[in-house]
């Protein structure tokens, strides 16, 4: 049995479900949320390859090299914000980061 374009996106439908899943159902940790976010773009990258394997176009391969850079300029940032947070309030939780300071 080969695997078809369909296997793949029933394999992303999956991967993004789960994101949404810990998105609406854990809004307290923001490490969680973070992966979360991760995840999604991961299962938008697996439609772009899956499409662009199946129409034997180059363009959506392209597009995930985007959008890993994004992910990865994204995660670093939110890790560095996550640190600086951590330092000032001495948590993560979400809950407890109702005010900005300036």
């Amino acid at each position: 049995m080969t695997l078809g374009l369909t296997h793949f996106l029933v394999l992303s439908a999956l991967l993004f479900s789960i994101s949404i899943a810990g998105i609406i159902i854990n809004r307290k940790n923001l490490i969680i949320l973070l992966m979360s976010i991760e995840l999604m773009l991961l299962a938008v990258n697996l439609n772009f390859i899956a499409f662009s394997h199946y129409l034997d176009d180059l363009a959506g391969q392209v597009f995930v090299f985007f959008i890993l850079t994004v992910a990865a300029a994204e995660a670093a940032i939110g890790l560095a914000i996550l640190v600086v947070l951590f330092r000032n309030r001495r948590s993560i939780n979400v809950a407890d980061l109702n005010e900005l300071k300036g």
